[in-house]
């Protein structure tokens, strides 16, 4: 059974999410900090939970690792629709393109740790890069819809333009240059769009 295909489950008791959430805090934690070696065992004991109810949850580091991710991703795209009810549309876009550089920033230990259990084709990143292109597309299309940005610009072009510059994480001055890029990027979606109301989407 693949990591990325889990079998529909019952909804965990309170007393199981709370453990299971303190798992996944504290191992979000240790990745981000840089400690990728550290040992799954570890993690339940800074996390004040017993190595049986660790096992119950998790049966490999590398599902730990993955269910993290899947987390942090899965928080980040769901921004997009909150973005949306707080700012015009194109003005969220953007919000939400920052959000992923500093997303990125804070998350290179934790695809280093992925990356080093499963490579860079694990399924988790497939999953990542799926959910960022929805939210995307959902933020894009709106703004679209009220004339505030150029129709004909797909979200997977503007995931793999800026995908160039996160790529060069960690080189110095990266995280001004994706900035930078993401500036240019909406730009270049405003560009040959009359001006318009800042209507909320």
């Amino acid at each position: 059974m693949r990591l990325s295909d889990p079998p529909p489950s019952k909804p965990l008791r309170a007393d199981a999410r709370r453990n299971r959430d303190a798992l996944l805090a504290t191992a979000r934690d240790a990745f981000v900090a840089g400690e990728l070696d550290v040992r799954i065992e570890e993690i339940a004991r800074r996390a004040g939970v017993g190595v049986g109810t660790l096992y119950r949850h998790f049966e490999t580091r590398e599902a730990m690792i993955e269910a993290v991710y899947r987390q942090e991703i899965d928080r980040l795209c769901g921004s997009a629709a909150e973005l949306l009810d707080a700012l015009p549309a194109d003005e969220a876009l953007e919000a939400f393109l920052r959000r992923l550089v500093d997303h990125i920033a804070m998350n290179l230990g934790l695809a280093a740790a992925l990356t080093a259990v499963m490579g860079s084709a694990s399924p988790a990143f497939a999953h990542g890069s799926q959910k960022l292109l929805e939210a995307l597309g959902l933020l894009m299309n709106a703004a679209a819809a009220l004339g505030r940005i150029r129709a004909d610009v797909a979200p997977k072009t503007v995931l793999m333009a800026l995908g160039g510059v996160c790529a060069a994480h960690g080189q110095p001055g990266w995280e001004e240059g994706a900035r930078a890029v993401i500036a240019l990027l909406i730009d270049g979606l405003r560009f040959g769009v009359a001006p318009g109301p800042a209507a909320r989407s």
